[in-house]
C-alpha cells in the first residue's frame, strides 16, 4: 500500500513541471555522447602511452 501512495506522489509531483522539461534534445544527447568519446578515447592514449613507456624504461634497465 505504501509503495502505491509513493508511486501515486510521485506521478503527481511530475505533473508540476512544464512539458518542455520532460523533452530531452537529441542533439544534446548527440554532443555529450562525442565529447564522452573524445574524453575516453584521450584517457585511453596516456595510458596506453604509460604502458609503452614503462615497459621501455624496464627494457633499457634490464640491458644494461
Amino acid at each position: 500500500m505504501s509503495s502505491q501512495i509513493k508511486f501515486y506522489r510521485h506521478e503527481n509531483s511530475d505533473k508540476d513541471h512544464k512539458p518542455d522539461m520532460k523533452r530531452v534534445k537529441l542533439t544534446d544527447l548527440l554532443s555529450r555522447l562525442s565529447q564522452e568519446k573524445k574524453k575516453e578515447r584521450n584517457s585511453n592514449i596516456a595510458l596506453s602511452v604509460a604502458a609503452i613507456s614503462a615497459v621501455t624504461v624496464f627494457g633499457i634497465i634490464l640491458s644494461l
